[in-house]
């Protein structure tokens, strides 16, 4: 089990160094994480490699038994190559260079940026190939973070362009795929396509699918290429990526990122600059449950705070024991390392308001006891932590569905992101573990699988998903799934939800965006009968073949249409959610099914997770997120505390 600190020795006088590594070996580190954003360092002028620093660090690490997290450096580019190539900055609008000075700035299409961040890392690697000290290769930092996921400039353009020729056949396929004579858009050459720039009303929606599947891939070739030189010179080594949270809202694909990993590791943020308080409890587990879907693995966070945090504005000062009590959080949920970042708070530079274990007076206080009481204790748990998590539910999110949505929201309250935690948080109160999956993995294990929003049809996704439900599995399907299909269109002469019909045993008569959460009634029908609740956001009218109606619609034109449905396929069944449903209706619903299916649930009193690691022998963690003390059975537990008992 790796646990440690981020560690930026290059920002501090080097005579700190060993004082520093005794202070980081004191609290309990075996690991820190070090190079990623020292690019100049390395090299000062170009051809001009120099990792004598860095050795000198290394070195004085293995004194103190440190092993090394070695990040490339290719997140910041030096000045002396934007001198060289100003055209390499990227253009959040056409014609508009962005500043040089902040991280992530270069455009991945410029043909000069892959050749110097290939150079980069290839002496690097080749320098460290036989350094046994250093444990895993970081690739960059927080691919496609802070809107570096897009670009409008001449290469992008010319190369978007170049990856429409290369998908489609001919240019009178992507016109007839597009449907291009609406609004007389259609092409004789693909040179004419334009970028999805502003523009009056709004571009062809297949188009917009298109960038951001080309924004996508662009980032992950970036990313395969620099994994492809490490494992050319070191084939055995491990290899990670520290993703952003926000992963279902990027322009990248985090599942596609992934793939080609050993690890997925994440920068884990309750709190950022200019929040009155942290993000929700449940919404934390969500983010740590989706990092681990990535590759449904245990993950690492590279990234854990210590204080407030914030670039130009400082946020919320995580309480005695909150930022200690995250931590805990992230191990119960599959986290098998951790660094924090950072070691001591920078005094200099963009990061002066990100506070670390130690502050700018360099003095050893409850922050840093805090990390050295957690790292004592959660090492005695090692074996267990490191096991495989395993869950009987998945919630599946899909790339091009989530970009369906930003083309065309649909509703002005639909956020398909908040509406999957509300499902989500369900199974989060009754401490029941989900794994947040990407469309691409296996679903054969899960006894209840969710796919809310998935709009976009794929054949292929939706023959594994009739197999899941034919052999026994329940799937809860959402309002909006299925409308479009691949290229992002409407499809003639199908209704509503196309190709799951049969699955759902129904269709979709008429459909219509709210302006309200709750300004349907729902009234129960059969087992749910005398059953009230309230629904809004959107809904479809609902006709059910073959399913059996659990709610319909209580208004005076809508009232014979279905809203909540069920519907048996051979050996399982098929929920469909025909609007957004309030939580008290999700409750019930939701109760049934986990009664049906036999999954123990244990609700516990808002803010108190009571969860359970490992197999043979097992560990239950007991976290308090309140800010008062809360007694469980005979366990009192005082606020932000984590206690772990084994059971």
């Amino acid at each position: 089990m790796w646990l440690g600190v981020d560690y930026y020795p290059e920002q501090w006088n080097i005579n700190m160094l060993e004082e520093d590594l005794k202070n980081i070996k004191e609290m309990g580190s075996n690991v820190i994480r070090i190079g990623e954003f020292a690019w100049h360092l390395m090299e000062r002028e170009e051809g001009k490699y120099d990792f004598s620093f860095f050795d000198y660090v290394i070195e004085k690490a293995r004194e103190y038994d440190l092993k090394i997290i070695f990040g490339t450096p290719t997140a910041t580019i030096p000045a002396w190559l934007i001198k060289k190539y100003p055209d390499m900055l990227l253009e959040y609008e056409p014609g508009r260079k962005i500043s040089y000075g902040g991280r992530h700035t270069n455009c991945y299409n410029h043909p000069m940026f892959e050749k110097y961040a290939n150079n980069i890392t290839t002496k690097l690697v080749e320098h460290y190939k036989d350094e046994k000290n250093i444990i895993a290769w970081q690739m960059d930092n927080e691919l496609g973070h802070e809107g570096s996921d897009l670009c409008y400039c001449d290469n992008c353009k010319k190369q978007f362009q170049n990856f429409l020729k290369k998908k489609y056949e001919n240019i009178e396929e992507l016109n007839i795929r597009y449907g291009t004579a609406f609004w007389s858009q259609t092409y004789n050459d693909f040179d004419e396509i334009p970028m999805p720039t502003k523009t009056i009303a709004t571009h062809n929606p297949s188009l917009r699918m298109d960038w951001e599947r080309f924004r996508s891939e662009t980032i992950e070739k970036f990313l395969n290429s620099q994994i492809r030189i490490i494992r050319e010179i070191i084939p055995d080594a491990l290899i990670l990526h520290d993703f952003a949270g926000g992963g279902m809202s990027k322009h990248v694909d985090y599942s596609k990122l992934a793939e080609n990993l050993d690890i997925v590791a994440f920068n884990n943020y309750p709190v950022w600059g200019g929040q009155k308080d942290p993000i929700k409890p449940y919404e934390i587990a969500f983010a740590l449950d989706y990092m681990r879907g990535l590759k449904r693995k245990n993950f690492w966070i590279t990234e854990g705070i210590m204080g407030a945090q914030g670039h130009d504005i400082t946020g919320y000062t995580p309480r005695p024991n909150q930022a200690k009590m995250w931590s805990y959080q992230g191990i119960a949920r599959g986290a098998e390392a951790l660094t924090y970042f950072r070691y001591r708070g920078g005094i200099k530079g963009a990061e002066q308001f990100c506070y670390g274990i130690l502050d700018a007076d360099n003095k050893k206080r409850r922050k840093y006891h805090e990390v050295k009481s957690f790292f004592s204790d959660i090492k005695k748990y090692k074996d267990i932590l490191e096991e495989p998590l395993n869950s009987e539910i998945a919630i599946v999110h899909d790339f091009q569905s989530l970009a369906s949505f930003r083309i065309q929201q649909q509703s002005l309250l639909l956020n398909c992101e908040e509406e999957t935690k509300k499902y989500y948080k369900y199974f989060y109160d009754r401490n029941i573990y989900v794994d947040v999956i990407p469309s691409s993995l296996d679903l054969k294990k899960y006894k209840i699988i969710i796919l809310p929003f998935l709009t976009v049809q794929d054949d292929e996704f939706r023959k594994k998903v009739e197999s899941y439900v034919k052999e026994g599995g329940i799937l809860i399907l959402t309002y909006r799934t299925s409308v479009k299909d691949i290229d992002n269109n409407l499809v003639l002469n199908e209704f509503l939800p196309v190709g799951y019909n049969k699955m759902a045993g129904l269709y979709v008569e008429e459909i219509e965006s709210l302006q309200d959460y709750d300004c349907l009634k729902l009234v129960g029908e059969n087992e749910y009968n005398g059953v009230e609740g309230k629904g809004g956001i959107f809904r479809e009218m609902l006709v059910c073949t073959t399913a059996k109606t659990l709610f319909k619609y209580s208004d005076k034109f809508y009232n014979e249409f279905s809203a909540v449905t069920k519907n048996k396929l051979e050996k399982g069944k098929v929920y469909y959610l025909g609007c957004g449903l309030e939580e008290k209706l999700i409750h019930v619903i939701f109760d049934d099914i986990l009664e049906e299916v036999k999954i123990k649930s244990n609700l516990t009193i808002e803010g108190l997770e009571v969860i359970e690691r490992g197999n043979d022998k097992k560990i239950r963690f007991y976290i308090n997120h309140n800010d008062f003390p809360v007694t469980y059975q005979n366990l009192s537990l005082d606020p932000f505390e984590c206690r772990i008992e084994e059971i």
